[in-house]
């Protein structure tokens, strides 16, 4: 193993700190002479494994050099003929979407749009209590009974009963879960996670495969002399999902997060507006807000409340409506957080009984709410880098989530343990999995999937590493520099965002803000002065030690941010661990 980064064995938090290899530094260098960019910036995109040559295109992606054809996909041109067919032909329409984020997207972007060609649709979202995720029997039979064509978004890949109990009606499948060897008798199912297809665009989160089926079906109307909505007004919604989906951000999934932002600053959708209204957002969104500001409360219907209610909220076209259900979802927002804190903390002392450095890392407990144990099992992910299930019991049964780490495919594991019949049901793609299991089988279940993950590499990564992109000064972080590495983002899944260390730094100011909280300032004894906040600092170590610095020289690692206020910008430090120096 190499030395780690300015020889930090272990941080203030008891962190390993990890540098850049020899590879990136070389790449970065190459970045940095060719290129001609400011090293911080080079070193990330030299991370992100970005060539000299690409990266002037990188930094400023357009969407229409990155927008797959439609027609990659399989049954693409079948569906979006389906589609239009219904809307011509007037037929009533179903959107069958799912309880979280991504559905709710999906079945938005479908309403938006038909509704925009003049044509209403009707929205169905199971709910999580009581019917579980993904189409089943008597619900789809009912819409079939009522509607000529189903769509079902964010579901359905694996619903092989469901799609046949919908008698008398067509069924289209849009959707990224994992595929099974057979397809449900669908009329068309896009899915670039099926198993015949290339693999190329995996990475799509459901309403990015719903995006493309519409974009396919302007330009059918297209052929036909007609015309559609504005797509790029749509993307959003698209961005949204992408990001609260923990798709990775690369290739056009960048350019839609890149493009949905600007989309959204503009405050057009009224679900949008009064969602970020209620989130006290006061500057231009970030991918940060769609994952830890909108997302979760765009989850909490489906959670703990009206499993519709995101999806109702984001195709919403009248505000006074979108207001009254966007603060319905704060409300529940709170609640959720309430009950996700106490599960939280029987399942990582449950979790940290049975050992942390397992390939795999889960909990079960009795009534544990099943809308709150996939964010348990985030919590547990962070905490430990390693995949993680959490796992509701009741009665004979237990309802799990699971998340993954980056390069460890949970999705397909969770198959395997069901087909396998460990597992009474299971599904989902990469990074995020669901799954049902016998009360007397859960143990073993559990062991066999610590073995397929351990196969993967799961339990390889330190717990404790922290992964740097370089070093960077007090002086040389401008609003500028801060600006041009952001143009390296959108920052997420798949392209964290980068973290710097300033070395040898003096603080001159320590205060302790909130609960836990800790405003400092610090310098390089040259001048140049930067103000950092650390967030929780006086929940681990940290917050103490450098509360108390006593003068002493420290290491100061974290991601540097543009903090606005009062409409001035100035460079900040999202603190996240330091160490001391010598």
């Amino acid at each position: 193993m190499s030395g780690a980064f300015l020889d930090v064995e272990q941080s203030l938090n008891g962190r390993r700190w990890i540098g850049p290899g020899v590879e990136t530094d070389r790449l970065a260098e190459a970045l940095a002479q060719e290129a001609g960019l400011p090293r911080p910036l080079c070193q990330t995109l030299a991370r992100l494994g970005v060539p000299p040559d690409e990266a002037e295109r990188y930094l400023a992606p357009q969407l229409r050099d990155l927008l797959p054809d439609p027609r990659s996909l399989k049954d693409m041109e079948t569906a979006a003929a389906r589609f239009l067919n219904a809307l011509n032909a007037r037929e009533r329409i179903a959107v069958f979407a799912d309880y979280d984020v991504d559905g709710g997207s999906s079945a938005a972007l479908l309403i938006d749009w038909l509704r925009r060609m003049g044509h209403p649709a009707t929205l169905y979202v199971p709910d999580r209590i009581d019917e579980g995720y993904g189409p089943n029997d008597e619900a789809m039979a009912d819409l079939a009974a009522q509607h000529d064509l189903i769509i079902c978004v964010d579901c359905g890949t694996l619903s092989h009963g469901p799609i046949q109990a919908a008698k008398g009606a067509d069924v289209i499948i849009l959707d990224h879960h994992l595929g099974g060897e057979t397809l449900p008798a669908a009329l068309a199912v896009v899915n670039p996670n099926r198993q015949d297809e290339s693999g190329d665009l995996a990475h799509l989160c459901a309403a990015a495969v719903v995006f493309l089926m519409l974009v396919e079906a302007g330009r059918q109307l297209r052929e036909a002399g007609k015309k559609g909505p504005d797509l790029m007004q749509m993307l959003d919604l698209v961005a949204l999902a992408t990001v609260a989906d923990v798709a990775p951000l690369k290739g056009v999934n960048r350019a839609f997060v890149r493009q949905g932002l600007r989309i959204m600053a503009q405050r057009t959708r009224p679900g949008l507006v009064a969602l970020s209204d209620v989130g006290r957002l006061d500057t231009a969104p970030t991918s940060y807000h769609l994952g830890f500001v909108l997302g979760p409360r765009v989850n909490a219907g489906g959670r703990i409340g009206k499993a519709d209610l995101g999806a109702r909220l984001l195709a919403s076209d009248n505000p006074h409506e979108a207001q009254s259900m966007a603060e319905r979802l704060d409300q529940l927002n709170t609640e959720r957080r309430e009950v996700e804190a106490s599960v939280r903390a029987a399942a990582l002392a449950q979790a940290e009984e049975r050992g942390l450095d397992a390939p795999l890392v889960w909990a079960a407990g009795e009534g544990w709410h099943p809308g709150v144990v996939g964010i348990v099992a985030s919590r547990l992910k962070e905490a430990t880098n390693r995949p993680a299930i959490v796992i509701g019991l009741d009665g004979d049964e237990g309802k799990g989530s699971g998340r993954s780490i980056s390069g460890v495919d949970l999705g397909a594991s969770v198959q395997r343990l069901t087909a396998e019949g460990l597992l009474l049901k299971g599904g989902g793609h990469k990074m995020a999995a669901g799954l049902t299991v016998a009360r007397d089988k859960l143990e073993v279940a559990m062991t066999r999937l610590s073995e397929l993950l351990a196969k993967q590499g799961a339990g390889d990564a330190g717990p404790a590493d922290l992964k740097l992109d370089g070093l960077m000064m007090p002086g040389a972080a401008t609003v500028e520099l801060i600006n041009q590495i952001e143009a390296a983002g959108p920052f997420g899944a798949g392209a964290p965002a980068p973290r710097y260390v300033f070395p040898d730094m003096a603080i001159s100011f320590a205060k302790r803000v909130g609960d836990a909280h800790l405003k400092l300032r610090f310098g390089d004894g040259m001048g140049a002065q930067l103000d950092a906040i650390s967030f929780g600092a006086f929940d681990t170590p940290l917050g103490a030690a450098l509360e108390a610095h006593g003068g002493a020289r420290f290491h100061l690692a974290g991601r540097v941010e543009i903090n606005s206020w009062q409409g001035r910008q100035t460079v900040q430090l999202r603190l996240e661990d330091a160490a001391r120096t010598g």
